[in-house]
C-alpha cells in the first residue's frame, strides 16, 4: 500500500523553499563547503535533519525525499561532499582515501554551524527547534551519518577507530547502510577499507531502511548485508525492510537518475514518510504517524514491514 493512502504525511501541500549554497566555514578543506537548506514556509520549533548523500552526489540531489520532509515540517541540510561528482576526485586520487573522515567532518561542520546556516536561509533561526537534530543518510551516506550516531569504523585488527558522535544529533535514520566489513569484495577492500563499520556503539536511536533486493557490488553477501546497522547495534532501533526495493529504493535520488533500477514513487514515498514517522516519534513530537505505520505494516501485504527493538 502507498504510504500517501497511509496519512503518514503531515501537510504534503505545505508550500516549502530551498536557499541554495549557503557556504560553511570547513578550515583545511580543499573544496569549499556548501549547502542547501530546504525549509517549510511556515511553521515554528521545526526539528531538523542534516543529509549526507551517497557516492558521487551533491545538494542537488534527493529532492523525493528532502522536499517531502520539507512538507511534514522538518528544516533540510544538505551539504555537498568531496566525493560529489562535480569535484573530480576518482577512486586514484590522493584525497579519496580520506573522503569518509572529511564527510563526518563535513556533518560535524554543519551541526556546529548551524545557526549562521539558518540565518543565511532567510532567518530560520528563529523558527527552529535546536534541540531536535537528527542526521540522516543513503549509502555511503548512511555510514557517514551513522557515525555522528556513535558507530565507528574498524582498522585491519578489527579495532574500533575513534568516537565521532554529536552532542547535538538525538536520532537518526539510515537508508542502504553499509554492513559489516568482513565479506567486502577485493574491490572494496582496496579501494573501501574504511567499510567495515562497528555498529555495537550506536546507541543513539534509528531507523534503518533496507531493499530486500539490494543486492551490493561491494560486498559478497546477499540484501541482509543492508540490516546489519540493525541487528548489531543496541535498541532502540527500527527496521524498515522493502521487499521489492534495490539500492535507491524506487529512486530516491531523484526522477530518472541512472542508479535507479527500480523506478517506483510509491516506494520513494514510503521511504520518505516512514523516516518523517519516525523521527517525529524518536523526537517526542508526535507519535501517531510512526505508530499508523506499524499498524499498516501489521495488515499488509508483505509488500514492506516494519520491526523494532
Amino acid at each position: 500500500m502507498p504510504s500517501s493512502h497511509l496519512g503518514l504525511g503531515r501537510d504534503l501541500d505545505r508550500r516549502i523553499v530551498a536557499v541554495k549554497p549557503i557556504t560553511v566555514p570547513a578550515p583545511g578543506r580543499s573544496v569549499d563547503l556548501q549547502v542547501k537548506v530546504t525549509a517549510p514556509l511556515s511553521g515554528h520549533d521545526l526539528p531538523v535533519i542534516v543529509f549526507s548523500h551517497g557516492n558521487a552526489w551533491s545538494l542537488d540531489g534527493y529532492e523525493p525525499l528532502v522536499d517531502r520532509w520539507a512538507a511534514a515540517g522538518f528544516v533540510v541540510v544538505q551539504p555537498t561532499h568531496l566525493d560529489s561528482r562535480r569535484n573530480g576526485i576518482g577512486w586514484d586520487d590522493p584525497r579519496f582515501a580520506t573522503i569518509w573522515r572529511v564527510r563526518i567532518a563535513d556533518l560535524h561542520a554543519v551541526l556546529d554551524g548551524l545557526g549562521d546556516i539558518l540565518r543565511q536561509a532567510g532567518g530560520l533561526e528563529t523558527r527552529v527547534d535546536r534541540e531536535r537534530i537528527a542526521v540522516v543518510g543513503h549509502s555511503w551516506g548512511a555510514q557517514t551519518a551513522g557515525a555522528l550516531l556513535g558507530a565507528r569504523v574498524l582498522d585491519a585488527d578489527g579495532i574500533p577507530g575513534e568516537d565521532f558522535s554529536h552532542a547535538a544529533v538525538s536520532a537518526g535514520a539510515l537508508i542502504a547502510a553499509t554492513g559489516t566489513g568482513d565479506t567486502l569484495t577485493p574491490f572494496a577492500a582496496e579501494h573501501l577499507p574504511f567499510m567495515r563499520p562497528d555498529y555495537s556503539t550506536m546507541t543513539t536511536p534509528a531507523l534503518v531502511v533496507a531493499g530486500g533486493k539490494d543486492r551490493s557490488q561491494l560486498s559478497t553477501r546477499g540484501p541482509e548485508w543492508f540490516t546489519d546497522a540493525y541487528h548489531l547495534s543496541p535498541s532502540p532501533k527500527g527496521l524498515l525492510t522493502v521487499a521489492e526495493g534495490e539500492h535507491t529504493l524506487g529512486g530516491l535520488a531523484g526522477e530518472m537518475a541512472a542508479e535507479t533500477t527500480d523506478e517506483d514513487p510509491d516506494r520513494v514515498a514510503l521511504v520518505a514518510d516512514a523516516v518523517s514517522a519516525y523521527l517525529l516519534d524518536a523526537l517526542k513530537l508526535d507519535a501517531a504517524a510512526w505508530a499508523a505505520l506499524n499498524s499498516a505494516a501489521a495488515v499488509g501485504d508483505g509488500a514492506w514491514s516494519v520491526v523494532g527493538k
